[in-house]
């Protein structure tokens, strides 16, 4: 069994700075707008080293979406940050019909999703923008598992034409995947290979679902574990041949039952290859205020949780 090392643990929000600076230096139609959260993102070193292509928008998301939208006209690759819930719920309206609906060549860089963003609370954790951008035609949706994997995918969709949703975390986490990756849109990463349970998550719950299929490995059974970063367009080729290996499979995400990955997969085995599915997410409910680490165990949203989940699918093959 592959053993993955953390190799410290860092934000993935960082990871976005990180490869928004490299971008910087390397991409002169690159431009960075921000809603006022330039040390949440992390933008500080765009705004400070390429301040002629930084624009502090202010409180004002609906606006940024907007200008960014008209900046692609001129060439820009407009990379756009604020916390997730005003990326998406806010400014939905704005998204649909100036980015999506024309196919605007526009990054929404989204930091603090999920119950991770912690303390802040109910209205600042969204739970379901991933099923409002991948609903929207045309938009390609990312959620990054570490820091490592998140600045190569940032460096990646400035090379991508067409709007992104690009989802990342405020939480120190696992630093696992390797620092020179090349981040392909839409291939799902083989990081663990089995013969009895199928496990495939994403963002924060990848490490997670390592952890699981090693506890899972000792007890005698042979986990395969898929990191899906691209939500959309999904790699359905990587999850047929695992699940029809495996027979059976746990999906595993921050987000909504209802919208998120666990239904973009079950949408692909019903019509291809149905197979027993258990799902870890949250069960249709907003979030609440408490530490990350407390979130995530009182929601089911960990090894453990991932762990009995496989045990449970593996009775119903």
């Amino acid at each position: 069994m592959k053993k993955y090392i953390d190799t410290g643990k860092k934000d993935t929000r960082s990871g976005f700075g990180a490869g928004l600076e490299e971008l910087g230096k390397t991409n002169d139609n690159v431009v960075a707008l921000c809603a006022d959260l330039i040390g949440s993102l992390k933008m500080d070193a765009f705004k400070a080293n390429h301040p002629e292509r930084f624009f502090q928008i202010g409180i004002a998301e609906a606006n940024m979406m907007g200008i960014a939208a008209g900046l692609t006209i001129g060439g820009k690759i407009p990379f756009t940050g604020t916390f997730a819930n005003f990326s998406t719920g806010r400014v939905y309206d704005q998204i649909r019909q100036s980015i999506a609906y024309s196919g605007k060549n526009v990054k929404i860089c989204a930091s603090h999703a999920g119950l991770t963003l912690g303390e802040d609370g109910a209205t600042h954790q969204i739970l379901e923008d991933i099923g409002l951008m991948k609903m929207l035609p045309g938009m390609t949706v990312i959620n990054t598992c570490d820091y490592n994997q998140t600045k190569a995918a940032t460096i990646a969709i400035a090379n991508h034409e067409g709007p992104v949703y690009l989802r990342f975390g405020r939480p120190k986490v696992a630093n696992f995947t390797p620092e020179d990756q090349e981040f392909e849109i839409g291939k799902a990463t083989m990081l663990q290979e089995g013969t009895d349970v199928t496990i495939i998550a994403t963002g924060h719950l990848v490490w997670e679902a390592l952890i699981a299929a090693e506890k899972l490995n000792e007890n005698g059974v042979s986990a395969e574990v898929i990191n899906i970063h691209t939500i959309k367009p999904l790699d359905e080729e990587t999850i047929l041949n695992s699940v029809k290996k495996t027979g059976c499979v746990v999906t595993a995400e921050e987000h909504n039952i209802l919208g998120g990955l666990g239904e973009s997969v079950s949408r692909v085995l019903v019509k291809n290859n149905p197979a027993p599915q258990e799902f870890i997410a949250t069960n249709d409910i907003f979030g609440e205020s408490g530490t990350p680490e407390q979130l995530m165990e009182k929601y089911g949203l960990n090894a453990a949780a991932i762990t009995k989940a496989a045990q449970k699918v593996l009775t119903r093959k």
